[in-house]
């Protein structure tokens, strides 16, 4: 019963929820992309505006999300994302109209936000309520779940010569199954209200100053992110030293992430957030510009090593700031936070697919990348001073 929960059945209803909302919504197309492209014919810049809509969907939910106080509404919200996340995958299967493809995308991009900000909001107040250290590492660890699930099937049901349309009907398959502890098992928020151990929290927000250079860095991190991640199976199937290795690849992106965004937290326990999202940004623009200099396996495997772990560490230690900024209702700012996040990722796949039509490559699309996070970089240097003359709460 809900009533009992403990600690890891929310932790893994948040893993399977990032599974079938982040996973399946998500990653699966980046895994599938290569296949689509050989087999329904699309282009590297439709192959773009698909994941461009996916991400307009992402906003529309986080917009949603973020604009909505009560509770109960989120936790509503969340499970019928959770069934919607199945039936936008399965009806990819269903057509070749790009405009009902965007459409698709856009309504999976809309339920990303549910393991995202919804789930997020969720186990993070539950934890706070209960007494318990409020990090976010342990879901977000379910990306990187996502994508070696994702990267590993398509691998296993290409091998056995299974089309598109049905590794579409697959992933809505197995993310009808993971949808199960997904939904028994997050936290109501009724129970933070019956728990003996709930005490009253108090919000500590950020200046308006800080809270700006804080978008702007992570829009950056948007930028950074969404090039590789939506296109770094494209890419390595493009280098002609490397064909046959995209999904390879990208599980050691997920084998990477998993354990890094536990490993992060521990590091922002000793240096501080601010500080621990400058070195992972730093790491990241090692990561996202490798592929870009070299075509041998080992340096696309430690370019898959650094992108794997920093990401995710990026967006669940920003989050778990903005959990500290606002504990009584964390998603609300979650939601600000996302929603510069989403402005690069509808921004980056466009002028990513474009240049890779126009070049030839997607290198040209990597400097640009590996730029923007540089950016990002200097302003977390400007945020880390910025925070030796301000007093906020915890050890940012």
């Amino acid at each position: 019963m809900q009533s009992k929960l403990s600690r890891t059945q929310v932790y893994l209803a948040g893993i399977c929820s990032l599974i079938v909302t982040v996973g399946v919504a998500r990653f699966s197309y980046t895994s599938l992309l290569p296949i689509m492209q050989e087999q329904a014919g699309i282009s590297e810049s439709v192959g773009g505006w698909l994941a461009t809509s996916n991400y307009l969907g992402y906003m529309a939910g986080v917009l949603l999300a973020s604009n909505l106080n009560n509770l109960n509404y989120k936790f509503i919200l969340y499970r019928i994302y959770l069934i919607f996340g199945v039936f936008s995958t399965a009806g990819m299967m269903l057509t070749t109209d790009i405009i009902i493809w965007s459409m698709l995308r856009f309504v999976a991009g809309i339920c990303a936000s549910a393991g995202l900000i919804l789930a997020s909001g969720l186990i993070l107040k539950w934890l706070v309520h209960n007494k318990h250290r409020p990090e976010l590492g342990v879901h977000f660890s379910g990306i990187g779940v996502s994508i070696m699930f994702a990267a590993l099937l398509v691998e296993l049901l290409t091998f056995y010569g299974i089309n598109w349309q049905y590794q579409w009907l697959t992933f809505a398959a197995l993310a009808l199954l993971f949808s199960i502890p997904a939904w028994q098992w997050m936290p109501h928020p009724d129970l933070n209200k019956k728990s003996q151990h709930s005490t009253i929290i108090k919000d500590n927000p950020p200046s308006k100053q800080f809270t700006l250079l804080l978008l702007a860095a992570y829009f950056c991190a948007g930028y950074g992110y969404v090039v590789s991640a939506t296109f770094i199976v494209d890419i390595v199937e493009g280098l002609a030293a490397l064909e046959g290795k995209g999904q390879l690849i990208f599980v050691i992106v997920g084998l990477a992430a998993i354990p890094a965004v536990i490993v992060w937290d521990l590091i922002a326990r000793r240096i501080g957030f601010l500080k621990s999202l400058f070195f992972a940004y730093c790491l990241q623009i090692i990561g996202i510009v490798l592929p870009s200099l070299s075509d041998h396996l080992v340096v696309i495997m430690l370019s898959a090593v650094l992108f794997g772990g920093t990401f995710v560490a990026c967006v669940s230690l920003v989050l778990t700031m903005a959990g500290q900024f606002y504990p009584s209702n964390p998603a609300k700012f979650m939601g600000k936070m996302t929603l510069a996040y989403g402005v690069a990722q509808i921004v980056a796949p466009i002028c990513t697919g474009i240049l890779a039509e126009h070049y030839g490559n997607y290198n040209i699309g990597l400097y640009l990348s590996g730029a923007v996070m540089l950016l990002g970089s200097v302003i977390l240097v400007v945020l880390i001073n910025y925070q030796k003359r301000a007093n906020y709460v915890g050890n940012l």
